[in-house]
């Protein structure tokens, strides 16, 4: 049953992912604007030059912050990385121990043993 509960989160995660993949790259492309007008922002001299790249970071901040089925998508991207996760891994017994002492060894079947 758990791995059809997993089995479900990945489908649902991974139709929102592929449903919201243009608005993450909306969001990367406006993103990668507003880096790199605050570098020229930074290195600009003229007060107009300022003026102009305050203006291109402010629209694409603007632009980033209200697009919402990209962070949509990103959380869609965590679940399905949560569903990988937790499907590849592996149930070990916290009881047995692989060891090459000898003693713990003997121990392991004295209990296995005395049981």
């Amino acid at each position: 049953m758990k791995k059809f509960g997993l089995l479900l989160l990945g489908i649902v995660a991974g139709l929102t992912l592929v449903l919201n993949l243009g608005s993450i790259i909306v969001l990367a492309i406006t993103g990668a604007i507003a880096l790199a007008s605050f570098h020229y922002w930074r290195k600009s001299i003229s007060t107009l030059a300022k003026v102009f790249w305050m203006a291109v970071l402010i629209i694409s901040l603007i632009s980033s912050v209200s697009n919402i089925g990209a962070f949509i998508g990103i959380i869609a991207l965590i679940g399905m990385y949560y569903v990988w996760h937790k499907w590849n891994e592996r149930t070990m017994n916290p009881n047995i121990t692989k060891s090459d002492d000898p003693f713990t060894n003997f121990e392991r079947q004295w209990n296995e043993l005395t049981k």
